[in-house]
């Protein structure tokens, strides 16, 4: 099978197309017929080495189990092991490959009790490959991280990317009023999304506003730590996705040891309750994946050149096309 594989850390020169063996599925696992897969910020990540513990999780000089990035997925089942119960070969299904990677691929054998579930009716396989990565992230920080509430105000930092546009969205399927902060050219994407106020970046600062909220949520690492303390409500909560040097680390447990405000980041693990909760929302029409650019499975470097330029809409798919297709 055809497969991205990344030799070395490094630019995105370092990712190869080539032929690498297709997977065998053990008695727990579906192997899955990849149609659609994505480049997100964390594949950057990984290629990068950035920041330095990639390194101590996937090998200090250069990757090692893990040479095929992409973490979210759609297809179908085209072979499933001897206990599998959940699924039958033809299954049209959408899947998150977690830490373990591998979905820039044709081919990928996941285990049946990970997050692999039926893809939403009312989806393409490119829309649903969207789904796992920043919709899983914004839906555990906000409900599992955030205890979200219907009522509350939302502010989401870094509204326009592939989590940013899923949060809004989620945010407001929980019914709080919802504010997106993003540039200039971004604005009507995130307003067509549900936002109740956009904030253009560029030209407001939102924490010199005065206004506060319940749940301030940074998708992207880039907003002032001190000035969203401040505009968070008594008992409010700031979420900040993945981006957490230590500093920052220790600023927020002294502010949640000692204030009543909360600091929380971390990192989330796609899970199947989590695709199916999804699901079930995309399929009542409440969330979208917004899908900026498609790029073909051999174009896939070209594809980490323009997420790595910061400005993406949305999400960046990779439509898989099979040598038997025409």
């Amino acid at each position: 099978m055809k497969a991205i594989v990344c030799t070395k850390y490094g630019s995105p020169e370092v990712l190869k197309l080539k032929e690498v063996e297709k997977p065998n599925p053990k008695d727990n696992e579906v192997l899955i017929k990849i149609y659609a897969t994505t480049v997100t910020s964390a594949d950057l990540r990984i290629r990068k080495a950035d920041p330095f513990g990639v390194r101590l999780f996937y090998g200090l000089k250069k990757p090692r189990k893990n040479t095929i990035l992409g973490s979210e997925l759609a297809g179908e089942i085209e072979a499933i092991g001897r206990n599998v119960k959940q699924f039958n070969i033809g299954d049209q299904v959408f899947a998150g490959a977690g830490t373990s990677l591998g979905a820039n691929a044709e081919y990928i054998c996941l285990p049946e009790e990970g997050a692999v579930v039926l893809k939403p009716s009312n989806m393409t396989y490119e829309e649903a490959a969207a789904i796992p990565f920043g919709s899983t992230t914004a839906l555990v920080f906000l409900k599992n991280k955030g205890n979200i509430q219907s009522g509350q105000k939302v502010l989401i930092y870094g509204a326009s990317g592939s989590l940013g546009t899923a949060a809004v969205q989620l945010a407001k399927a929980f019914g709080t009023e919802v504010t997106g902060v993003c540039s200039t050219a971004k604005l009507d994407l995130v307003k067509s999304l549900g936002a109740d106020e956009v904030i253009d970046y560029t030209s407001e600062d939102f924490t010199q506003s005065g206004k506060t909220y319940d749940i301030i949520f940074d998708t992207i690492g880039k907003s002032s730590f001190s000035g969203c303390l401040k505009s968070l409500k008594q008992n409010g909560i700031y979420l900040r996705a993945v981006h957490m040097d230590l500093p920052s680390v220790l600023r927020g447990i002294w502010v949640s040891k000692t204030t009543s405000k909360k600091v929380i980041g971390g990192m989330a693990i796609e899970r199947k309750a989590d695709l199916v909760f999804l699901k079930e929302l995309i399929e009542a029409g409440k969330i979208k994946p917004a899908i900026d650019k498609c790029y073909s499975l051999d174009q896939t470097a070209d594809a980490h050149r323009y997420v790595e330029q910061g400005h993406k809409r949305g999400n960046v798919v990779i439509t898989v096309r099979h040598s038997n297709e025409t």
